[in-house]
């Protein structure tokens, strides 16, 4: 995406990855909910986890470099210099998994169904594709049309190709629980619906050799048992019956696992990517958050030394960028050690600004009471609203917290219908155009979007539209920053916590490499060594 590659011709293996690690064994983890479908890219159902191993693209993403792709479908591509174009050749050797060729009626065939019927990102990038011609057998072009961006060439390189033999006559947007043909590392061994998927390692998978592969997909197969909640999932990792688990809550990763296990390793996986930016969101559609000053008042409440002592137990830090954790973040002002009670008098002062005064103990404006209502989508973020709600009861202020199912969180979320909803926005080394779908004017009043504050300002849609177009990586930087800062301006939510490594538990023989990239542990390059400790049913 931007400068040079790291790899070269002459490289054989990826830094993080072990070119000498066994194949063999098999590794088991947790899914919660069910699973209806092994279609991960049509509309409809609910897809099984782990099916981005069955399914290859045209070009690889690697995980050392912000955004680079590497061969693997296609084995060489051509771009001009205006990034107007894609020309994809295929790689000969390249197979699906019944050893028929994989084509250019394939890519062409896949293009055109994602385009129409996949996901809305896939739709949305793809239909910016002006025309596509068949070259040969081998070869495809993409000309782009009006609206494309640098970024464009990078997301339709990254295409997964379908089998235009299988999916021809069938219904892409119906349920799917036949396993299709396919053409990944691995193949799907069985299938359980809402239970338990298996997948095995393809033995002569034909692209096994390739730089991003190599050291890569060791484990003969590879399960996700599915459990109704992730207490279950816990208590069946800890009874020895799966073998890896990511923990995302600092509170279980302090006093769920025990410290006098042998078999149990806790590996604290550092990276340098932007971590997801999880806060409180206001909704600036509705008053009174459509007031600056009554936003940055809220924001001053959250007793954040509380939260980060008692809820994730100093292990995490505090969100100050909209890229936490990474080198795209705002130059951070130093730490001013402010009591409490002091922000909670600053908080009162801007209230007032804001024409709010006190009476009878309410806080009141034109004879209405300042009062308002968060939604949440999971249990464990009530402790935290808690405690804001606590806080701002001593400014007048009363709050109704309420935990929704994931179907009404995700209905009322998508119709923005909420005062404040505690949700996230994730980030890349290499943001670009979904940057306008977080911030810009258009999203804001485009329903089931990202830009969940609803902010709409001229000078941060310019930035924000500019970051996919950046020539450089110090651009991109610099871009970045400058809309970091002009969204802090804005206090669109109470940012939460971040923490800068991943949490993962796993039972031995289980590997990994001793190099961790900058986006953090791969799996794909984990291995076992020898019997497994846990016997599997």
């Amino acid at each position: 995406m931007h400068g040079q590659s790291k790899y070269g011709p002459n490289d054989t293996h990826l830094d993080y990855a072990n070119p000498e690690a066994p194949k063999g064994g098999d590794i088991k983890m947790a899914a919660t909910g069910s699973f209806d479908t092994l279609n991960p890219y049509a509309l409809k159902g609910q897809a099984a986890q782990g099916l981005n191993l069955v399914y290859d693209r045209l070009m690889a993403r690697v995980w050392d470099e912000p955004f680079t792709l590497y061969p693997l479908i296609a084995e060489r591509v051509d771009v001009p210099e205006d990034r107007s174009s894609l020309t994809v050749h295929i790689n000969p050797k390249a197979r699906f998994h019944d050893r028929s060729p994989v084509t250019a009626d394939d890519v062409i065939f896949s293009f055109e169904t994602l385009r129409d019927l996949g996901r809305p990102n896939m739709r949305r990038i793809y239909k910016l594709v002006e025309n596509v011609k068949k070259l040969d057998a081998h070869g495809v072009r993409f000309s782009f049309g009006e609206g494309y961006d640098r970024e464009t060439v990078m997301i339709v390189a990254m295409m997964p190709v379908l089998s235009k033999t299988y999916w021809e006559g069938r219904d892409f947007e119906a349920t799917l629980l036949e396993p299709p043909l396919l053409n990944g590392p691995y193949r799907i061994k069985e299938v359980h619906p809402g239970r338990k998927i298996v997948y095995e390692r393809v033995k002569d998978y034909w692209a096994k050799d390739l730089l991003p592969n190599v050291g890569h997909y060791n484990f003969d197969t590879l399960t996700y048992d599915y459990f109704r909640d992730d207490t279950a999932a816990l208590e069946s990792f800890m009874k020895g019956d799966l073998d890896l688990r990511y923990e995302f809550n600092a509170s279980k990763w302090e006093t769920a696992y025990g410290t006098d296990d042998p078999n149990l390793i806790k590996y604290e996986a550092p990276h340098q990517r932007p971590q997801r930016v999880k806060a409180m969101i206001f909704n600036l559609r509705r008053a009174p958050f459509d007031d600056l000053n009554v936003r940055q008042a809220l924001a001053l409440a959250l007793d954040e030394e509380w939260i980060g002592k008692n809820i994730y137990y100093g292990k995490q830090r505090r969100i100050q960028s909209y890229f936490p954790n990474s080198v795209l973040s705002r130059p951070l002002p130093p730490d001013e050690a402010v009591s409490y009670r002091m922000k909670l008098r600053q908080a009162a002062d801007l209230l007032k600004q804001a024409g709010w005064v006190i009476e009878d103990g309410k806080l009141v404006k034109d004879g209405k009471p300042f009062h308002f209502e968060i939604i949440l989508n999971a249990q464990e973020d009530e402790k935290i609203a808690l405690n804001l709600k606590k806080a701002l009861e001593r400014l007048g202020i009363s709050m109704d917290i309420r935990v929704l199912d994931s179907a009404t969180f995700q209905k009322r979320s998508g119709d923005y219908d909420y005062d404040m909803v505690l949700h996230y926005w994730q980030n890349s080394l290499s943001p670009g155009t979904e940057q306008m779908l977080y911030w810009g004017c258009d999203a804001a009043g485009r329903p089931a979007g990202f830009n969940y504050s609803g902010i709409c300002d001229p000078q941060i849609d310019t930035v924000a539209a500019s970051i996919a177009d950046a020539r450089d990586y110090n651009e991109l930087t610099r871009r970045a920053r400058h809309l970091d800062m002009l969204l802090w301006d804005k206090t669109l939510s109470i940012p939460l916590f971040y923490s800068p490594v991943d949490y993962i538990a796993y039972h031995p023989p289980l590997s990994h490499p001793s190099v961790t990239p900058i986006y953090g542990s791969v799996l794909e390059s984990w291995w076992t060594e020898g019997k497994k400790n846990v016997k599997h049913d």
